[in-house]
């Protein structure tokens, strides 16, 4: 994967498809959050996948108005995980943002994440929508009685992978530029499962891992992606990485690391 040098300490990642609705409110909130953090020096690129709502052409009229916002077009839908991997190549930043544009992410919490990473220097920091286990801080928001047990449920069978994450199928998290390519060069999946793949896959390579409590409000304009098939690609995966060795990929890569150290 061919990147470009580093320019500036963020890139936020923003892979959208019909979203013209929440793009324009979620950034103004990022950039009115991001703007306060003294020193920070970031982009935001947005990658479309060509959405029939004209995302992309909002997104443009947007790149007038905000400073350092780059759009990238596609030519159709071909999911978050190849979202992730194409914008990639396209990210100034020491460090690499990725979240979502349908409001469920507050762009308020972005900064907790980014000084977690500075204080602990960590490969990846992850938003965990589950809150502390005080309950003070984080925590869901308008989720009904099936996402609830669907939520449940997807928990339960990613548990005997040991995730580093208490939330592993969470996309609010901020990845060290050359973590995030290692990840996306050893993980398969272009759908919304790259979430999952890529928390196992930072397990097994050892990466050092770190999470704060976000909040998390189910979306309100739009509609979700999520359907039946992308709950069928998910338990697909953990079969596969049981029983198909995809993690022979990461262990290799693993190896290479430490003959290098």
């Amino acid at each position: 994967m061919q990147e470009v040098d580093v320019r500036c300490d963020l890139s936020v990642l923003l892979p959208t498809y019909n979203e013209r609705e929440n793009l324009p409110v979620v950034l103004y909130l990022l950039y009115n959050e991001l703007n306060k953090m003294a020193d920070l020096e970031f982009e935001v690129i947005v990658v479309d996948d060509n959405s029939p709502d004209g995302t992309g052409d909002v997104a443009r009229t947007l790149s007038e108005l905000f400073p350092s916002l780059r759009v990238i077009g596609r030519d159709r839908k071909r999911g978050l995980g190849s979202a992730y991997r194409h914008g990639l190549k396209f990210c100034m930043g020491a460090l690499v943002m990725i979240m979502d544009v349908d409001l469920s992410h507050h762009p308020r919490d972005a900064p907790k994440l980014l000084r977690r990473q500075r204080e602990t220097q960590c490969d990846i920091v992850a938003g965990n929508r589950y809150g502390d286990p005080s309950g003070v801080e984080g925590g869901i928001t308008g989720w009904d009685m099936r996402r609830k047990i669907t939520s449940r449920g997807a928990h339960m069978l990613i548990l005997p992978f040991s995730p580093p994450f208490t939330d592993p199928t969470g996309s609010f998290r901020v990845y060290k530029r050359e973590v995030l390519s290692k990840l996306c060069k050893v993980t398969q999946s272009d759908g919304f499962c790259f979430q999952v793949e890529s928390a196992i896959l930072a397990g097994r390579l050892g990466y050092k891992t770190d999470e704060v409590p976000i909040t998390f409000v189910n979306r309100v304009l739009g509609e979700s992606k999520l359907g039946l098939g992308e709950y069928q690609r998910y338990v697909s995966l953990l079969w596969s990485m049981v029983w198909r060795g995809r993690g022979d990929k990461a262990k290799t890569l693993r190896k290479r690391e430490t003959k290098r150290q």
